[in-house]
């Protein structure tokens, strides 16, 4: 396999996920302003969305969008999903959650908006930080064993803190836990984030 990132994108959830698996990888770094890997390919004709993560299987055939590449790798490795008979529906309900309420409330942050509307987003971003810190009452989102949508909210509370957005301390011990897995450090370092 090889997955498409960029450093600290919402790719970073893949590769983190892809060693929690023990799946072995490529990665190639793709510039998001110019649109080229680090191997001086045009990645629009690789993914014609133009962005990451692009997850390309051995047999040739690739996955876009965080949601289905994470869910391809819980798939495959069943301890990254949570169990149950809901497991599966549940862990949709938080990618999707993740995906299209938190991670889209970064939004103003990375395209020029003004000051209001970063104070704006922020307070977006925490009140949806909140929502989960309150359903969570274990080490993880759904207990004991850290999932890909732990990989996924580790990714966008890096953002948070990057922004300064207000995390409660239940948010931030869970971002420490996460931050101490050995698979998430190597994931750091390997993406110069470390």
């Amino acid at each position: 396999m090889k997955l498409y990132y960029a450093p600290g994108a919402c790719s970073l959830a893949g590769r983190i996920s892809l060693h929690e698996a023990g799946f072995p990888a490529d990665f190639e770094k793709v510039d998001l302003k110019t649109k080229f890997t680090e191997q001086g390919y045009d990645f629009t004709a690789i993914n014609p969305k133009g962005y990451v993560p692009l997850l390309v299987l051995d047999d040739g055939d690739s996955v876009t969008e965080n949601i289905a590449v994470l869910e391809f790798i819980a798939d495959r490795e069943p301890k990254l999903a949570p169990g149950g008979p809901l497991g599966r529906t549940r862990l949709l309900e938080m990618l999707s959650y993740l995906s299209t309420e938190l991670h889209i409330a970064f939004k103003p942050y990375y395209h020029g908006a003004s000051d209001a509307e970063k104070i704006e987003a922020g307070e977006a971003v925490a009140k949806r930080l909140d929502v989960i810190a309150e359903r969570m009452h274990e080490l993880y989102l759904f207990g004991p064993r850290f999932t890909v949508a732990d990989a996924y909210l580790f990714v966008m509370l890096r953002w948070a803190k990057a922004f300064g957005v207000r995390m409660s301390p239940e948010m931030l011990a869970y971002f420490e836990r996460v931050a101490e897995r050995e698979t998430v450090r190597k994931a750091l370092a390997e993406e110069g984030l470390a």
